[in-house]
């Protein structure tokens, strides 16, 4: 069977069954009804999940009466024959609702593709199960294993040999206790396999008690985007155990995730109309203490602060030196931005404010420079165009050898250009690169490397922002050679900017050192 590819693991809600079904075929069949509904209500990415055992086989013929091992006796008092399974999975597709099961030995892994399930799930007491992982890799579909009791180096060899097979895989933390006491859910193990394994989606496989409502809140706060709970119905006949959630306790559940949700918000922060508003009504605006003339500039001197600010007026923040008056404003009268002439915004000013944004992408993409480096400001057709032509360049390291980070930020590109002597590798490691090399166009991404051979054209730009390390044999002065002449003829201060300390930027304009 063919590995679903197209299988989504984001956002997916397994509802484990498990034993739940006690053997009865009408009341499993009940319990798929009510989780189908309700999931086909909230619009959820939902699953049914049952788990598998030959039992024939799975429990030794000798332990069939054992009666300290409780799991025996349950397996056997719950057993759904084959038949019967197949009409559950069956029920369960026309319910509208993915099926996936959890096979406790290679017998069932068969029984499952028989079936056409939708996917598979290694159980926590089976993740170091090797020949029983092998039959699951080999089964071809997609496959989600839980990391209950496993060390960190157990959950590295699993992921490990699943992406040496080519199996499309999940994650899900899981703490094997049931049920699980608050201060055993252990929820930081999110983040930390989200950071570990950032292609992979991270979930959560639950046992807390079911009327815990907020632990949902703080998975998904902690990178969770998928969730597993036990489901069950009470009645007269069959309780529920203590992990399991009834339907209503479900739909509590997965309300308070939406909430969850809806709080998290997006990375991305837009704030809204009502958050401005609220953020203007306390801020200040600028008055003048003195009449000013037409004309005149208004000095910090003349000038206070003060609330409430009014439509069109210049903020608080917005003042600097060098506003110039277009028309009288008189005694204590706003300065609205209608009536005077902000000053242009000096190169360096450009300059800071892209240095800001560089050493941000280079906190997220968690890139360390030690205390030695050099950094270079490409801006090829002057500083008040850099955001749009240019780079930043940090050189590690320039001998025989050369290592190089260049930073491209959002929507900048870098012009045409060859090197006599220089012959360069980029790599990405950071967002996305276009290239082109000698008129061939690629798109790069993290891993992706491409060479450089002298007397090659190349010129490069990223539509998101990118960082990309360059190693190099040696760098040497004046070995850029642009296809627009242009930039030929300036002169290199013309041209770059060179960065001696970017904590105080300290820059070196035409041989000279100037401190902003």
């Amino acid at each position: 069977m063919k590995n679903n590819e197209n299988f989504s693991f984001k956002d997916l809600f397994v509802f484990d069954l498990a034993n739940n079904h006690q053997g009865d075929l009408d009341h499993a069949k009940n319990i798929i009804k009510e989780v189908s509904e309700l999931t086909n209500k909230e619009n959820l990415n939902g699953a049914i999940k049952f788990q598998f055992r030959e039992l024939s086989t799975f429990i030794h013929k000798g332990s069939r009466t054992n009666k300290e091992n409780k799991h025996i006796e349950r397996f056997l008092s719950t057993e759904l024959s084959k038949k019967k399974f197949e009409e559950l999975a069956n029920y369960a597709k026309k319910q509208s609702i993915k099926r996936i099961c959890t096979p406790f030995d290679e017998a069932s892994v068969d029984f499952i593709k028989e079936l056409n399930l939708e996917a598979i799930k290694i159980a926590s007491c089976s993740s170091k199960d090797w020949p029983l992982i092998e039959k699951i890799a080999n089964a071809g579909l997609p496959i989600i294993f839980s990391t209950g009791g496993l060390k960190i180096d157990d959950i590295d060899n699993l992921v490990s040999f699943l992406d040496h097979r080519a199996c499309n895989f999940s994650i899900m933390h899981c703490v094997s206790i049931y049920p699980t006491r608050k201060e055993d859910c252990n929820l930081v193990q999110i983040s930390v396999l989200k950071n570990r394994y950032p292609e992979k989606v991270i979930g959560w496989s639950t046992h807390e008690d079911p009327n815990n409502l907020q632990a949902v809140q703080m998975g998904y706060a902690l990178g969770a985007r998928m969730f597993e709970r036990h489901v069950g119905i009470s009645n007269s006949k069959y309780k529920l155990n203590a992990y399991s959630s009834n339907p209503t306790q479900l739909s509590n559940w997965i309300e308070s995730y939406k909430e969850g949700k809806n709080m998290y918000g997006v990375e991305e922060r837009i704030s809204s109309k009502i958050e401005l508003k609220s953020i203007e009504s306390l801020s200040r605006g600028v008055y003048v203490k003195n009449s000013i003339k037409k004309g005149e500039i208004i000095k910090p001197e003349n000038v206070y602060f003060a609330m409430p600010i009014l439509d069109g007026q210049l903020s608080s923040g917005e003042f600097k030196k060098g506003i110039i008056c277009n028309n009288e404003i008189k005694t204590d009268c706003a300065v609205l931005n209608e009536s005077i002439q902000m000053p242009a915004t000096p190169d360096m000013q450009t300059v800071k404010t892209a240095i800001h944004e560089i050493r941000a992408m280079l906190n997220k993409a968690h890139i360390k420079l030690g205390p030695e480096f050099e950094i270079e400001i490409s801006h090829h057709y002057g500083l008040k165009k850099f955001r749009e032509t240019g780079a930043l360049i940090i050189t590690c390291i320039n001998r025989e050898y050369c290592k190089k980070l260049l930073v491209v930020l959002p929507g900048q590109n870098h012009p045409n250009h060859y090197h006599k002597l220089k012959e360069e590798t980029f790599q990405v490691l950071s967002g996305s690169l276009d290239i082109v090399v000698d008129g061939h166009e690629r798109k790069l991404y993290p891993g992706d490397c491409c060479l450089v051979q002298p007397g090659v054209f190349h010129s490069f730009s990223s539509t998101d922002g990118c960082i990309v390390e360059e190693v190099s044999t040696t760098h040497f002065k004046e070995d850029s050679y642009y296809q627009d002449n242009y930039i030929n003829t300036l002169e290199t201060y013309e041209r770059k900017t060179k960065v001696d300390h970017w904590g105080r930027f300290q820059m070196l304009i035409k041989e000279k050192i100037e401190t902003y």
